[in-house]
């Protein structure tokens, strides 16, 4: 349980885990509140507190004198998939480029009739949880996700074979846990990567940094693609110029790593950024250091953002759809409502291209 949380609103997200998890089902008994009592270390008073706020909300029913069972979805909370409403949980909602793959979601799925339900975890697995339990306690029809810290593991397993028990489809956008089977709406990052570097290869530069944050599945294909298109050309990547960091470490360890480079004998020429926000932020080591792009050194960023055109050096970057992956996505998972949630396909997947600009100007 969330131990920063009170104590009954931590048994009650425990509870609804059950759940969701499919550990409890409909009409199931739970615990007495003496057994919950004793195995959470909690008064009576809260245990009762936790299970009358669930049944309020549906989640559970009361039996006199047979005891507390898991609400069956007539009695009370809206049955998953009843709902004109869809969900939408992105790692975040406000920043860069998720407000143009909300805007796109949302005009689909507007022009159909349907509402739009958004979370985000803010790169968090215990949020994610949160978010997929609060939707399917919203008993929503259908749920697109962008997972996340997709490179780590999902565990959140149970809660999404609980969409599927209680039959919501899910459509993951921007990458897919690799232990779930659903489609997923994306762009091809190990070629974006590829595209990037081969810019610069075929420019004639050989000394290319890559940095890449290696915690989703989009930073390490784009990093697999960094090194194929060295490998394609018959050449070898110098391992001091892959720099991969986590998210906690996006504020420091990049510009940490590029300080150290340009200190050698031989820095590096190039940069491939993990997206246009790094590349950015790197744009102020690059001053410190009193280089000029491209002249000194040529940038390239990924997601062709506005930050792309916001700076006085324009970035050359790897373009990403944004609004048109959204429509994508919002139109599959309607598609899959009409067909009575069956999947069909794997999905969609987005061919990147390069947007040149002065960061790279005349390298071509």
């Amino acid at each position: 349980m969330n131990s920063s949380s009170p104590k009954y609103l931590r048994l009650k997200e425990e509870i609804v885990s059950w759940i969701a998890e499919g550990r409890y089902r409909p009409g199931d008994k739970l615990p007495s509140e003496n057994e919950l009592s004793g195995r959470f270390g909690l008064s009576r008073q809260t245990v009762r507190q936790s299970i009358g706020e669930l049944v309020q909300e549906g989640w559970l029913s009361r039996e006199q004198g047979k005891g507390t069972f898991v609400a069956r979805m007539a009695e009370g909370r809206r049955a998953p998939g009843s709902s004109r409403t869809v969900g939408l949980i992105t790692t975040y909602i406000s920043d860069y480029i998720f407000p143009s793959i909300v805007r796109g979601v949302e005009a689909a799925l507007k022009d159909r009739g349907y509402r739009l339900l958004l979370s985000s975890t803010d790169n968090r697995k215990d949020r994610e949880r949160e978010s997929l339990e609060m939707m399917l306690g919203q008993g929503v029809s259908g749920l697109i996700v962008e997972p996340t810290r997709s490179a780590e593991g999902n565990p959140n397993f149970g809660t999404y074979m609980a969409l599927q028990y209680h039959g919501i489809p899910l459509l993951m956008i921007n990458e897919r846990y690799p232990d779930l089977d659903c489609p997923c709406v994306k762009l091809d990052d190990e070629a974006g990567g590829h595209l990037a570097t081969e810019h610069l290869l075929a420019a004639g530069h050989r000394r290319i940094a890559g940095f890449f944050k290696t915690d989703d599945m989009q930073g390490v294909q784009r990093m697999k693609g960094f090194v194929k298109a060295f490998r394609d050309r018959g050449l070898a990547v110098d391992p001091n110029h892959i720099v991969r960091y986590s998210t906690e470490e996006r504020e420091d360890r990049p510009h940490a790593a590029l300080r150290e480079m340009l200190r050698r004998p031989e820095p590096p020429t190039a940069l491939v950024c993990y997206n246009d926000q790094l590349a950015v932020a790197l744009l102020d080591v690059v001053r410190e250091a009193g280089l000029r792009v491209p002249e000194d050194l040529a940038i390239v960023g990924y997601d062709d953002s506005f930050l792309a055109t916001a700076t006085e050096i324009k970035l050359t970057s790897v373009t990403h759809p944004k609004a048109e992956m959204g429509e994508k996505a919002a139109h599959l998972l309607l598609a899959m409502l009409e067909n009575g949630g069956r999947q069909e396909g794997q999905g969609w997947v987005y061919e990147p291209s390069l947007a040149v600009r002065q960061s790279t100007a005349g390298t071509e």
